[in-house]
């Protein structure tokens, strides 16, 4: 017997002993195993990078605590199993929250924190949740509040879009939540170093006309406005480097040219060209059809003419042609028409104008993924062309009820009184919006501008490094409206007829971030998580036989092993 309890405690203390060698051998070795189908835990490398090279601490203030719809706490629960991974790479360097901002039972003091929520840039959400007993209304805010050394950002959590239900909703939302709190740490703790920059001398819209993307772009890069009156050095300058040769040096990440309405000359269209051969980047919302409503509001009809801005060429060469027409299309924003009077009140309706596309995105593509509708405003189609080093990716296109007018083009309010021909409609899924990608030919190979041929300030190159064009034929894409007062503006993408927040302002965002992206964050925007819904009518159906199982099964398991540890008992000692 003595011998044996040696022998027991030798075990324990063998056992003790190997468990701690293998935690100390452990701490030398940082393993972390995804057993999901679709790697839903598994962070990205442009992920891993950011957070191990945190240097202080990012502290999140997570406004998803409190009583609320199913899936919202779903939000939640992955919200925090996403920070406890970040946690597993950054270790101490991340430190969150979750705070009920409805937790208090007076008025007064909730009413205040929504406001101070709302004044740091949170927004509320009112959505109704079917559920069992009824249609639960809530109002939350799904959203976080970043903080590092002295700044704070918010991050919205919840991705709306247009016609989607609720659960798909909270799906997109948990696929992005990954992009949406490493971006937001990227933001809030990088310095802006990049600059980018809207041209402009050729009638482009204005800084007010701008000024909401602007500002949310200023949040990311330095950005600012430039003329290039034919300055060879306004887009890159010569700088001499260690070996005394003379090296190129780019000024911009990227351009943004933003609806111009007047034609370029050829020494600027040679200053873009050889930003874009040195590996710059640029947005082109071009509009060919000049189209405007204000001319509607003092006219029964206003002409859509066709304007030659020169670009032609270049788009041509670079692998884009977009087309002198206007898309009229079923699935289209409404907006009011006067109908009547009613006493002395006038009386509008709300009718859907064609020439004022929804653009409803499907793809997965990082810049458009789990993005809400896109609102265009007279909008133009846009052709690839063969370029076998180019390759082409459509962001928007139409719906499947499209019609194609070729400008020049009669337009009327009274449109809106006749009943669209569905067999016109008949041109479906149009680009409207192209990503190109790789190393582009420049458009003044063997033709330099004979004003800046024998300069000393260019160094010519006929064939880009690896780079990105955007073209969209949507000029008014990017607008802001601003009020009368001349002043003041609405945020971009927002409808004042509809009260419907389009994604305009998002679309944006995200091209000019994929053009400048050079640490991989866009890439996670596109990953995909599969949504596994239950079958509420069959959960309907079956609940008491579920119930029944759930209760009565653990418990004759637990019969079934004590009757089984009895026989074998009784079996063993009566031997």
């Amino acid at each position: 017997m003595k011998q044996n309890k040696k022998n027991d405690i030798a075990k324990v203390v063998a056992t003790f002993a190997v468990l701690l060698l293998l935690n100390y051998v452990s701490s030398f070795w940082f393993l972390r195993l995804d057993l999901t189908q679709e790697k839903r835990y598994t962070l990205s490398d442009a992920t891993k990078k950011i957070l191990k090279n945190l240097d202080d601490v990012v502290y999140f203030k997570i406004y998803l605590e409190g009583e609320f719809p199913a899936g919202f706490k779903k939000l939640r629960n992955e919200t925090r199993e996403m920070l406890n991974e970040f946690k597993a790479y950054a270790g101490k360097k991340i430190e969150y929250e979750f705070i009920n901002p409805s937790a208090s039972s007076d008025k007064k003091t909730r009413e205040d924190i929504y406001r101070q929520l709302y004044k740091q840039g949170l927004l509320p959400t009112d959505l109704s949740v079917k559920e069992d007993d009824g249609i639960s209304n809530k109002i939350i805010w799904p959203g976080a509040i970043l903080s590092y050394k002295n700044k704070e950002i918010p991050l919205q959590l919840l991705k709306s879009q247009m016609g989607v239900p609720p659960e798909q909703i909270v799906n997109g939302s948990v696929e992005s939540l990954e992009y949406e709190l490493i971006n937001g740490i990227n933001k809030i703790t990088q310095p802006n170093v990049m600059k980018v920059a809207f041209i402009e001398g050729h009638g482009e819209l204005n800084s007010l006309q701008t000024a909401d993307i602007a500002k949310t772009l200023a949040e990311y890069y330095v950005v600012d406005r430039i003329t290039l009156n034919g300055q060879l050095s306004t887009l890159t300058e010569r700088a001499e480097n260690d070996s005394g040769n003379f090296i190129v040096k780019r000024k911009y990440e990227t351009l943004i040219i933003a609806k111009p309405t007047n034609a370029f000359s050829e020494n600027d269209k040679f200053i873009i060209d050889q930003h874009l051969m040195y590996g710059g980047k640029i947005l082109y919302l071009i509009d060919p059809v000049f189209a405007e409503m204000d001319s509607l509001e003092t006219s029964e009809f206003t002409m859509a003419i066709p304007i030659d801005l020169k670009l032609d060429d270049q788009l041509f060469t670079y692998g884009a042609r977009i087309n002198f027409t206007l898309v009229q299309d079923l699935q289209a924003a409404p907006i009011p028409v006067v109908t009547g009077r009613i006493g002395t009140q006038i009386k509008t309706e709300m009718f859907p104008w064609l020439f004022f596309p929804l653009f409803m995105p499907s793809a997965s593509h990082p810049i458009i993924n789990n993005l809400n509708a896109v609102k265009g405003e007279f909008v133009s189609t846009i052709d690839t062309i063969a370029k076998p080093e180019i390759k082409k990716t459509v962001l928007l296109q139409s719906s499947r009820y499209t019609k194609i007018l070729n400008a020049p083009v009669r337009i009327s309010l009274g449109m809106l009184r006749i009943e669209p021909n569905m067999q016109q409609f008949n041109k479906p899924l149009q680009p409207v919006a192209v990503l190109l990608e790789g190393k582009f030919n420049s458009v003044f190979e063997n033709r330099i501008p004979k004003s800046v041929e024998n300069s000393k300030e260019i160094a010519f190159k006929n064939k880009s490094v690896n780079t990105k064009i955007i073209v969209v034929g949507d000029g008014d894409l990017i607008k802001n409206h601003v009020k009368k007062t001349g002043n003041e503006y609405l945020p971009l993408g927002y409808d004042r007829f509809t009260k419907q927040q389009y994604g305009n302002k998002d679309f944006i965002l995200n091209c000019v971030n994929f053009l400048c992206d050079d640490n991989g964050l866009m890439e996670v925007r596109s990953r995909k998580l599969t949504l596994r819904l239950l079958d509420q009518a069959l959960i309907k159906e079956q609940r008491t036989k579920w119930q029944t199982l759930n209760l009565l099964l653990p418990v004759l398991i637990v019969i079934a092993f004590g009757i089984t540890q009895y026989i074998i008992r009784k079996k063993r000692y009566t031997q």
